[in-house]
């Protein structure tokens, strides 16, 4: 719960472990999709989505639902005078949902319809099949869209009664919270879920892998993805840390991969990322760049990440992602959602809470030693994978991926 004084909203999201992971057998995969979809469709107190969204609206109020792997999350955003009201209302739809077949068939219908057009982003193709490579116990979006058909009305009643409990459940609430905690704390305790208990994340054993290409005939670029893996999860400081090093590497036009790629006509876009998981830890590249140029950016990325490796970082470039970074601190609490979201990949994904207010101190605390050591430990694991979709040949991804391979510690 975040009191963040004299807010004019409230904003409020209600986790539960209750992914597509956590479907009971691989044939109805896409299960927890589908209860998503359906979670707010017909309850106990509204006959249909229809009649329940109409209420929840009409004074402006916001929600939404999203699935991971893991996780069912519901969000909603309202004004501060009716914060209760919507409260309420999140409630009935999130505990007493009647799910009926004709609602079902629908979102089946729906779920269908949002995968198949994801088919065509080659973002979403890429990443799955990745995360397949490298060992995780995840299908690629054809194979989850063979699913859908699976699905029974009881397999959603049987998933939502197994994940939809009180000790699998985490919230956060952010907004004007003066004189409200006692209130707000009644009510939880007053939503009458079964105790159940708190899914493990799924410990899936990495490997290394060799480069994949996913033809497409229309696909006349190279949309990629390539991933480097640590088996643990990286403390606060060095999640930092590792942020600082993408923004030298990749965070503006002056950056050491992207800045001369684009200076040199190379890529329109690329950017790298920290997954910091449970159990294993992912730093991700991802981009598209025209098969021309695809090489001489490979070799452009092999060059500033072996000089990274080589300790070769300039302590004011340092400076200026540490600068950077601090900025970005400053203006990531604009509003009660971003004050949310900061909280929300560490606590719904790891447990745990870093404090808003030490974001500077862990920024302060990045070293040109601890950015050289994670980067170094990350590239020595040899857990790693490249991924393409492109209508090239698979020599051309086999050659990309060389120039990964040959980087050393």
């Amino acid at each position: 719960m975040i009191d963040v004084p004299d807010a004019s909203v409230m904003n409020t999201k209600f986790q539960f472990r209750a992914g597509m992971r956590y479907a009971k057998n691989p044939e109805v995969y896409e299960i927890a999709h589908i209860v998503e979809h359906l979670a707010f469709g017909a309850n106990a107190k509204y006959s249909s989505e229809q009649a329940y969204e109409a209420d929840f609206t009409k004074n402006g109020a916001y929600h939404n639902a999203w699935t991971s792997d893991f996780s069912v999350c519901y969000e909603s955003e309202c004004a501060d005078f009716e914060w209760d009201r919507i409260l309420e209302l999140q409630q009935v739809a999130i505990t007493q949902p009647k799910f009926n077949d004709e609602e079902l068939q629908s979102e089946k219908g729906n779920v269908k319809a949002e995968l198949t057009g994801y088919m065509n982003d080659y973002g979403r193709l890429l990443w799955p099949r990745l995360q397949q490579a490298m060992g995780e116990q995840v299908p690629v979006l054809a194979e989850r869209l063979k699913t859908i058909g699976n699905i029974e009305l009881k397999d959603i009643r049987e998933h939502y009664r197994r994940t939809h409990t009180a000790h699998n459940m985490r919230f956060i609430i952010a907004g004007n919270l003066r004189h409200r905690k006692h209130k707000i704390i009644k009510a939880l305790n007053s939503w009458g879920l079964k105790p159940g208990e708190r899914f493990e994340i799924p410990n899936d054993e990495l490997r290394s892998a060799t480069p994949v290409l996913i033809r497409r005939k229309d696909a006349t670029n190279i949309t990629f993805g390539f991933s480097w893996a640590v088996p643990r999860k990286l403390k606060p400081t060095e999640v930092y840390a590792m942020s600082c090093l993408n923004h030298i590497l990749n965070g503006t036009m002056n950056s050491r991969i992207f800045g001369q790629a684009r200076k040199n006509g190379l890529v329109y876009g690329m950017g790298s990322d920290i997954n910091n998981g449970w159990h294993n830890t992912s730093w991700d590249f991802d981009g598209e760049v025209n098969a021309e140029s695809a090489l001489k950016l490979f070799e452009l990325i092999h060059r500033e990440l072996q000089k990274i490796l080589d300790g070769n970082i300039k302590d004011g470039d340092i400076d200026a992602a540490k600068s950077y970074a601090t900025g970005r601190y400053q203006m990531g609490a604009q509003t009660v959602n971003q004050i949310s979201d900061y909280y929300a990949d560490n606590y719904f994904v790891n447990g745990t809470l870093e404090r808003y207010d030490r974001t500077p101190t862990l920024i302060r605390e990045i070293t040109k030693e601890s950015i050289v050591s994670l980067a170094r430990e990350f590239i020595s694991t040899n857990l790693s994978a490249l991924v393409a979709v492109s209508s090239v040949e698979k020599a051309i991804i086999n050659e990309l991926a060389e120039q990964l391979q040959s980087l050393h510690v």
